[in-house]
């Protein structure tokens, strides 16, 4: 049996992502939130963002798929981003408006992803109390930014 070649779609892919990496490098900040181009790359700052900030719903759904992804919760992070992102587009969202959205749910999912994976005591009780809370709610279609986390 012969292992398949990779596809041309896959490779462009590949490329887009590698040309896309400096430019997403070059805006990614270690303490805060990004404004309005970026999400956020701390717990703290993912917690307190404003939920009148039109950047609200992406920073703490990614932020809490990372999380409940790192507590070990079942459920699978790409689909919910998936219907996150279907809910916005649903909602009227302009396509620059979703970029926008998708940014800043990647960039802080993946920073918050790096953060937590080098703590091995960050799943505790209170903590993973709070992510099934706003998880289900995520599950459910329920976008409202208002994720908690025990200070």
């Amino acid at each position: 049996m012969r292992t398949p070649r990779p596809s041309s779609a896959s490779y462009a892919a590949i490329a887009a992502a590698l040309i896309m990496l400096p430019a997403l490098s070059a805006c990614s900040t270690v303490s805060g939130v990004k404004g309005h181009e970026g999400g956020t790359s701390s717990e703290r700052t993912a917690r307190a963002i404003e939920p009148s900030d039109p950047l609200a719903r992406p920073t703490q759904i990614g932020w809490n798929s990372a999380r409940a992804t790192r507590c070990g919760f079942i459920f699978n992070p790409t689909q919910l981003r998936s219907n996150y992102l279907a809910a916005e587009r649903t909602a009227g969202r302009t396509p620059a408006e979703m970029r926008k959205i998708e940014r800043a749910y990647d960039y802080t999912h993946e920073s918050v992803t790096g953060i937590v994976n080098d703590n091995p005591s960050y799943c505790n009780k209170e903590r993973t109390d709070a992510i099934r809370v706003d998880l289900n709610r995520y599950l459910s279609g329920d976008y409202r930014a208002k994720a908690r986390m025990p200070r």
